[in-house]
This record gives structure tokens, sequence and C-alpha cells, in this order.
């Protein structure tokens, strides 16, 4: 058994590490893992206890409706073994976090054993009578040359075994996640490059403690412009697509609004966080064409951001917005769009709301097993078919700043 103060170094030093340089929830979940198995050695652990401790998930989180613990623990052993087929082989103590569970290992390294099968052979040459040291050295190195090549090929059998463990690790991640994922993301999986996300970061003016408004550039031509906020919704759903894309073994690229250029909506895939209204970028490029962001011209709205319904059907409404502002916000509206970008090549998603709301709502829908099902289903998409251009507004309910509902309410796609 490796003593505490020795397994927390070897902690530490994994999270320096290059393999865990960078990833902070990672490095966040180790030292958990490490803390606990140590401090109640045999006790183990649940993934609700992980997933609100470490995680910051809600009490209500449940796990068989949520794997991002089974995701980031999949991750981590896939970085531990990375890091002991590298730069930690040679490491006096290696860690390890068995399949199956959540208590983390320490063992005593390869690496050590070598050097006390080194410590008793030095031993035994100073025992060697003077008339017998010639034959006696040639016995130890033998005994020597052999140890050594015993401990290479169980390093080397180490080294394989993680690897295929590592792949066998990403492989059943990977199938892990639910098919709906892999029929609606297929597009931004396989493209040349990881796909970019695009969150809006409205331009304003004014100051944060005298107050902003909205940035109008026929008024405030000469006026600085603010254009670093973001709202709480395009936070959440930076999020929530990080987790969906490492469930999927996909990086994403994350920007803000307005450092996005043309030549970047020619090159890559885009997925969009929030509507035209904050989201300038979106004016840039071709985006929704049946349910259309625009400006309530006149009478007490006037202002307010609204969804157009182009060609409303029976039953559907024509125009639809959000809450009144001087009123609490109890319900939203937004759009779920895939279009085809400059580039017909590439593909851009739309995720936007008439509030920052909305747009949370939009993700989460597409970010979550069964809406994700229903807007399949509603779509027409065969379980080994391709996603087609599709525009869908759903009507979200809003309960103390908190997106609790959504439903579809018209849909549109391409004809096959």
């Amino acid at each position: 058994m490796v003593d505490r103060a020795r397994s927390l170094g070897q902690v530490e030093r994994l999270v320096s590490s290059q393999a865990l340089h960078g990833s902070e929830s990672l490095c966040k979940l180790l030292r958990y893992l490490a803390k606990h198995v140590l401090d109640h050695p045999g006790v183990p652990l649940k993934e609700y206890q992980i997933a609100t401790e470490v995680f910051g998930r809600q009490p209500d989180f449940d796990p068989q409706l949520d794997s991002m613990v089974r995701v980031q623990a999949g991750r981590l052993r896939t970085k531990l073994a990375e890091y002991y087929a590298s730069e930690g082989a040679a490491d006096p103590i290696s860690v390890e976090l068995p399949k199956g569970t959540y208590v983390l290992c320490f063992h005593q390294g390869a690496s050590a054993a070598v050097r006390n099968h080194g410590g008793a052979a030095g031993e035994a040459r100073h025992d060697s009578a003077p008339f017998r040291q010639t034959p006696r050295k040639w016995i130890i190195s033998v005994v020597g040359l052999s140890v050594l090549l015993a401990a290479a090929v169980a390093g080397l059998v180490a080294l394989l075994v993680a690897r295929k463990n590592s792949a066998a690790d990403a492989s059943a991640e990977i199938h892990a996640a639910p098919a709906a994922f892999h029929i609606f993301w297929k597009g931004f999986l396989t493209g040349p490059q990881e796909p970019w996300v695009i969150f809006s970061n409205a331009a304003f003016t004014g100051r944060p403690d005298k107050g902003m408004r909205y940035y109008n550039p026929a008024l405030d031509s000469k006026t600085q412009i603010l254009d670093h906020y973001t709202g709480v919704g395009e936070v959440l759903a930076v999020h929530e697509l990080d987790t969906v894309f490492g469930l999927l073994r996909q990086l994403i690229r994350v920007k803000r609004g307005s450092l996005f250029s043309l030549d970047d909506a020619k090159n890559n895939d885009l997925i969009f966080i929030g509507s035209p209204s904050e989201n300038l970028a979106l004016l840039d490029i071709p985006g929704t064409q049946e349910f259309v962001f625009k400006q309530v011209p006149a009478g007490p709205r006037a202002g307010n951001m609204e969804i157009v319904n182009i060609h409303a059907q029976s039953g559907e409404p024509k125009e639809v917005l959000a809450s009144p502002a001087n009123q609490p916000l109890v319900e939203d509206f937004a759009v779920i769009a895939l279009v085809k970008g400059l580039n017909p090549s590439r593909s851009v998603l739309i995720l936007a709301g008439t509030t920052t709301m909305g747009t949370q709502a939009a993700v989460e829908y597409v970010c979550r097993e069964n809406s994700l099902e229903q807007l399949l289903q509603r779509l027409a998409v065969p379980r080994s078919g391709e996603l087609r251009p599709f525009e869908v507004l759903i009507h979200v309910k809003v309960a103390r700043g908190v997106p609790v509902g959504s439903e579809l309410v018209a849909v549109r796609r391409e004809p096959s």
C-alpha cells in the first residue's frame, strides 16, 4: 500500500502533467477520488455523489438520464493510460481507476521494483569471496539482466493492456452515446476540423453601474461599444454542447460572435447560440427562412424581439413573443434550424430564443435524448438516414429564470 503523502504527491504530478494540462474538470475529479479513497478506504462512491459534489449538479440529478459522470470517468481513465504510456512510464507510483468503479487505486510502480532488485544484486557483490568474484559477477550480471528483461516485458505488456483498455473505453463511450445523438450530430463529427460554436455577445453602450442598452448605430456612432457581455442561457448552452460533444469524442471550438468572420463561415461547420438581435454574425450568412426574428415595429411591444412564422399553417401562430419585459418571464419561443452555410458542403445549426432563456432551452432540446428523439421523429429521419435542412419553432415554459419545459409548435423540413 502506498502511503498517503506519496499518493497525494503522485496525484499532483498527474495534475501538472501534459496529459491532464488544461482539463480542469478531470483534475478536480482526480483530486476528489484520491481524497475519498485515502480518507475513506473501502467505501464506494456513487455517481450521484460525484455529480453533486464535484460537478455541481442539482439535487434532482438522475444518473439514469444524465451520463456525465460516466463520461468524465472514462475520459480520466484514458488520460491516466496516456500518461503512464508516455511521460509517467518511469514514475514510482501508478494511479488506476478500474472500470466499473469510482474507487481510485495506487500501485507501486515497476521502476521501484527494478531499483529494489538492483540494490539486492549490489549487496550480493559485497558478500562475494575474492577467488569467486569473477564467476559471481557473471552470475549477478545474468540475474540482473534477467530481472531488467522481465521488468521491460512486464512494462511492455502493461503498456499494451493500457492502450487496449484506453481504446476499449473510448469505443464503449462512443457506443454508449444515445443513437439519437449520432444521427443528429453526425454532420458535425465528420468535418476536416472541429465545429465552431459561436455564442452571442451583443453590442451595448453605457456603463454597468449606471445602466446599459443595446448599441444603436444611428444614435451611438461615436459612443464606446461594450461587446463583452453575454446571457446566462448562452453560458449554460456552451456547457451543454461541450458535454454532448465530449460524449461523442469530438472537440469543439468556442468563439464569441463579435470576433466571427466570413472566412470562418466558409471553412467550418458552425453552431450559433443566440438570435440575430444579439448574435450579429447571423446577419451576414444564410439564416432561417420560415421562422424569422424581427423587432416589433409599433404598439405596446414596439422594439421587442418576435419570431414571425412566414408560412403559418392552420392552428399555428403568426407571430410569437416572450413574456413582456415588465412582467415575470414565464414563457419564451425559440428556433432550432439546420441550414446550409456559405460553403454548401458546410452545415450551420442555429439555436436561438427571443431571450437568453429561450436560447438555453433550444440548446437543451438538442442535447437531451428524449426531446431529440421526438424531434427526429417529427422530422421523419430514419435510424440510418441523413439529417436534412429543417426549421422548427418551440414554445418554452420558464419558472424562476429557468426553462422547465419545451414543446414543438411548428416544423418545416426540406423535402427528401
